[in-house]
């Protein structure tokens, strides 16, 4: 990807040197770090019940009854609008701002407003409005505050330890985090709560995966419009994104960490059916093409 002097987002929280909710040390973590934690077991688990998703907390019932947990007011240092220097955090903050050029000409085209998601830089936890995130969890997104999370030393894994590199693997992430921050604004998530309630875990299962593969279809739009508009895709690119999406389907998760697949337990979707998604978004390039939860079969 070409992104080098490309427009940077004022929507960025750098929360990485302000303490945040602590994280042992503050070095970079990842998904392979703090608390005991390894690649192995509890780590693969995690990934297959996140898999670029939702505040895993969320997914996985763990917040209880209780209110949401306000976050903590941000230092001087972690307010938005500060630009970051290291190349990392420069490159998800112009994907995050290229989100924002997209999508809101994409709505303002429709006589509609978008209003874009904050993005936070954190080092080992931060404490969102959905619970306690940890680098563990891999990039979130939390609707209660409208914003994306995302430790860093996730990329070295998703290059090193799940097998998808390059800088558009890691865009996909981030358009796929900011697909989901479209359907909290479209209400779809709220109606995956009203569900939560009212049905059986193993249908609440299939309901997540069409949330997750919308969100992929989200994403390909994004790439579609982005790439009309800056032409900063490059040979390759489309293909890391793909691998991307196949490295963190459900099944292969699942046979990297207990060698057998359980459909039923699914709640992002096949390798196969994430990259399908992904390639319907990125041919169309329309939303309504998206629409995971009136097909019959995804």
């Amino acid at each position: 990807m070409k992104w080098e002097d490309q427009r940077q987002s004022d929507n960025v929280e750098d929360q990485r040197d302000s303490g945040g909710g602590g994280g042992g040390g503050g070095g970079r973590r990842g998904i392979g770090g703090g608390r005991g934690l390894s690649l192995g077991g509890i780590v693969i688990a995690l990934l297959a019940s996140w898999a670029f998703g939702i505040n895993p907390l969320t997914m996985l019932g763990l917040l209880g009854g209780g209110g949401a947990t306000p976050p903590p007011e941000p230092s001087a240092q972690a307010q938005r609008g500060a630009k970051p220097q290291d190349a990392g955090a420069r490159f998800v903050s112009t994907v995050l701002a290229d989100t924002e050029d997209v999508w809101g000409a994409y709505f303002g085209a429709q006589q509609q407003t978008y209003a874009p998601p904050a993005l936070v830089l954190f080092r080992g936890r931060s404490n969102t409005a959905c619970g306690m995130g940890e680098a563990a969890m891999g990039p979130f997104y939390c609707p209660a505050d409208r914003k994306v999370y995302i430790d860093l030393a996730f990329y070295d894994t998703l290059r090193d330890r799940l097998g998808a590199p390059g800088d558009f693997a890691q865009a996909y992430v981030i358009a796929h985090e900011v697909g989901h921050h479209l359907q909290n604004l479209q209400g779809t998530m709220a109606k995956m709560d009203s569900a939560r309630q009212r049905v059986s875990e193993r249908d609440y299962n299939a309901l997540s995966v069409r949330l997750e593969l919308q969100a992929d279809c989200y994403a390909g739009v994004w790439a579609f419009h982005s790439q009309q508009g800056k032409g900063w895709l490059e040979k390759g690119d489309i293909e890391e994104g793909l691998n991307a999406a196949a490295q963190i389907g459900d099944d292969t998760l699942q046979r990297k960490s207990q060698g057998t697949v359980v459909p039923e337990s699914f709640t992002h979707g096949s390798s196969e059916q994430r990259m399908r998604w992904f390639k319907r978004g990125l041919e169309t390039g329309e939303l309504k093409a998206c629409d995971t939860f009136k097909s019959g079969a995804v």
